[in-house]
């Protein structure tokens, strides 16, 4: 399958796989890469830029295809050394660098120069077209279904896609609620040049998570997510578990008056214990409603594979035949 998207990245199919928080690894990257779509490594997960080198190593020795690095810039206390982490990706040979959080406009121009591609996750057409005008190259259009930050307008992509494409010239994926062929077929209808998987790839046998985070994705429906952080304009798609009930107490008896802090044994530093020690109830993280629809646990190759022959029957079938009556 051939779309812009395709072409600008050099990959074979429309799929990225997200960045995210602890999972975003070399052996996941480089198995997406491989089955044909765009791994992506998580920048911020490394503790330094030493060591988003050497992860940027080990996914070229698993894999000859291209994949890409997520950088997220934070409105944080403690700035991450984003020149160092710059200067990582771009000695690494990276060519592709999803960029999320504020605006990335400061680092645009370095990146450029080495050749790189940038695309951008915005939860907002506005958001999106203000990336297209700094000169990023593609962006990805995240939906209100979408696990981790949603943004604060609370648009779905039935909505938010066809808006974006009658907006933007740059091309662009969808993001949130994408799990198999159907999703695929359907961003594509709705303007989008591919999709971008975050929860699905969590469920496969490569991401270096816990097996108790993988078999919380398949038990779970689509009614099992929540909305945490709303009342600090930071809002969160999490999956349900005892700590997120703690939190959203918390939410509701505080009001007005939360502040970070009652909350953070809830959502600072818990990613290792979910992710890597399987604590379910450690704390909260991010999971789309996407949940819903997932209810097995492949290798990467079956997972993209499968994706792939499911859309292009999709087109050539169904919707063929519903076209010649």
């Amino acid at each position: 399958m051939k779309t812009r998207i395709t072409e600008l990245f050099g990959i074979q199919h429309p799929i990225i796989q997200g960045g995210m928080h602890f999972v975003g690894y070399a052996q996941l990257a480089a198995a997406v890469s491989n089955a044909g779509g765009l791994g992506i490594i998580t920048a911020l997960t490394q503790r330094s830029p030493g060591a988003l080198a050497e992860e940027i190593g080990r996914c070229r020795e698993m894999t000859d295809k291209p994949f890409g690095v997520n950088l997220t810039f934070l409105p944080v206390v403690t700035q991450p050394d984003y020149p160092g982490y710059i200067k990582a990706i771009i000695d690494g040979g990276v060519k592709v660098v999803e960029t999320a959080g504020n605006n990335p406009q400061k680092w645009l121009p370095a990146l450029q120069e080495a050749g790189i591609k940038v695309i951008h996750k915005c939860t907002a057409v506005r958001h999106a077209l203000k990336a297209e005008a700094i000169g990023c190259d593609a962006v990805s259009v995240d939906g209100f279904e979408c696990g981790g930050h949603p943004g604060e307008d609370d648009v779905p992509n039935f909505i938010l896609l066809p808006r974006a494409a009658e907006e933007l010239t740059i091309p662009f994926v969808a993001s949130g609620g994408m799990a198999d062929g159907r999703s695929l077929v359907a961003a594509l209808a709705l303007g989008a040049e591919g999709m971008n998987m975050g929860t699905r790839f969590i469920a496969t046998k490569e991401a270096p998570v816990h097996d108790n985070v993988k078999q919380a994705i398949v038990a779970a429906s689509e009614l099992d997510t929540r909305l945490v952080m709303r009342p600090l304009r930071n809002t969160e798609r999490v999956l349900a578990n005892n700590a997120v009930q703690r939190l959203l107490e918390k939410e509701r008896s505080l009001g007005p008056a939360l502040k970070f802090e009652d909350i953070a044994a809830e959502v600072a530093g818990v990613y290792p214990r979910i992710m890597i020690d399987g604590e379910m109830d450690a704390g909260a993280w991010s999971c789309g409603m996407v949940a819903g629809l997932i209810r097995d646990v492949p290798t990467v190759k079956e997972l993209i594979d499968r994706i792939m022959a499911e859309a292009e029957g999709l087109i050539r079938q169904r919707l063929a035949a519903a076209v010649n009556g």
